[in-house]
């Protein structure tokens, strides 16, 4: 079994195109290394069923990882390599003790290691997927992802929604933000949160940011020897209520850029997914892009849509370079993009049935995006021109369902897409 010496090896992601969800802890959904990629009209589609697929990432050249998991209370996850073309089966890992069910979280280490955190654990797995360390958690509850911090350690906390299981209404009373070793999966510190979180959480350097169901809280880790901890931020930016009218749901995924953070409101009601989320919404306040500023905690807010009936599950797209920022309703099937200088104005909207993390290409000016076509039942990709809201190309997947999960940029000019039942490649030839 392949082992690693954390205390000499480099920290934070493994240096890929691709290394765990949203290419980062700051989900930026931009590839670290390839930030273009080159459309045509001649492309290749391969898909594959995948239940229940969550998210690919990337590893050493050729090494493509696919995290998948069943459902229910007592669910397991596990990790398949799979071929970066075909998609067919390489290696598999064994099954991995999870929990109460909600999609977690798969990233390649720098370490060399594989981490996964799955209903109510955490496993270190080696990159030929044999299991290193198993960890379970403390709170009976899905743990919905984590990130890695600059020291390599794991940041993780509990979900405190509603599933499908459960009552529409159910919060949690509080959240718990955990930072795991990598070496071991030991808690080296805990801070409590006095509300619930339905967001995964993000991070910069040894800072972590969670949205809450009322208000964005930041916290720091502090590894100082003989006295480890995880604090609030005190600062005028370290804690703001962002939920402030009638009518307007919960926040999800923040995107860390340009100094803030970005993320979606209107977030009840994801636990209605019945293939997609198109008419699920409660939200009567309309859908909008939160902008709060990691300086001082002032915010901004961009429409989407007026139409009551919003819902997200997932973080928009934020263009740092071109000062744009693109928000969807999945409720409404509403994208909508603004440019966020200092006059902001509204750029493009489409009627598109987006719900998954949008792919951000800023180098080539392109957002991937999903439009799921009810008609038909097929989820279909389209890349998009950030500056018009204009369609390069839209792609077929065999999926049968909306993606509300994570995509991939790929090795070469291509991408991957996963949803509840498919893994998708998608390859331009150039």
């Amino acid at each position: 079994m392949e082992k690693h010496d954390l205390g000499q090896s480099p920290l934070d992601y493994w240096p890929s195109p691709w290394p765990g969800e949203d290419a980062g802890p700051q989900r930026l959904q931009v590839s670290p290394s390839k930030k273009a990629i080159r459309i045509s009209t001649e492309f290749s589609v391969h898909s594959r069923t995948a239940i229940a697929s969550t998210m690919v990432v990337l590893r050493a050249p050729g090494e493509v990882f696919l995290l998948c998991h069943t459902g229910g209370d007592d669910a397991i996850s596990w990790v398949e390599q799979i071929d970066p073309e075909t998609l067919e089966l390489i290696r598999r890992s064994p099954d991995l003790p999870g929990g109460p069910t909600w999609p977690g979280g798969l990233a390649a280490h720098a370490n060399g290691s594989l981490y996964v955190v799955f209903g109510r654990h955490a496993h270190r797995l080696s990159s030929t997927l044999e299991v290193e360390v198993s960890r379970k958690l403390p709170r009976n509850r899905p743990y919905n992802s984590f990130v890695i911090l600059e020291d390599g350690c794991l940041a993780t906390k509990d979900f405190g929604g509603a599933r499908p299981s459960e009552d529409p209404t159910f919060l949690s009373d509080d959240t718990e933000v955990l930072i795991l070793d990598p070496l071991n999966l030991e808690t080296r510190a805990n801070l409590i949160i006095p509300e619930a979180s339905v967001a995964r959480l993000s991070g910069t350097a040894r800072t972590v940011d969670v949205v809450g169901v009322t208000t964005l809280w930041r916290m720091h880790w502090k590894p100082v020897p003989g006295s480890e901890r995880l604090e609030f931020d005190d600062s005028p930016s370290g804690s703001t209520q962002y939920r402030v009218n009638d009518g307007e749901g919960y926040g999800w995924d923040a995107v860390l850029a340009d100094e803030s953070a970005w993320f979606l409101n209107n977030g009840a009601g994801s636990e209605g997914f019945n293939g997609s989320l198109r008419g699920v919404g409660v939200a009567t306040y309309p859908q909008e892009i939160v902008r709060v500023s990691r300086r001082d905690g002032a915010m901004q807010r961009y429409r989407v849509n007026d139409q009551p009936g919003g819902i997200v599950a997932n973080p928009p797209a934020v263009d740092e370079s071109r000062c744009i920022v693109v928000g969807y309703d999945s409720g409404n099937g509403v994208v909508t993009a603004w440019r966020y200088d200092e006059n902001p104005t509204r750029l493009w909207t489409k009627h598109w049935n987006h719900a998954g993390h949008p792919l951000l290409f800023p180098e080539s000016g392109i957002v991937v995006l999903g439009d799921f076509d009810q008609q038909r039942g097929i989820d279909v990709v389209l890349f998009v021109d950030i500056e018009t809201g204009e369609e390069l190309a839209r792609v077929d997947t065999e999926s049968p369902l909306q993606s509300v999960l994570f995509g991939a940029a790929g090795f070469a000019n291509d991408i991957y897409m996963c949803t509840f039942t498919t893994v998708t490649r998608i390859s331009f030839s150039v």
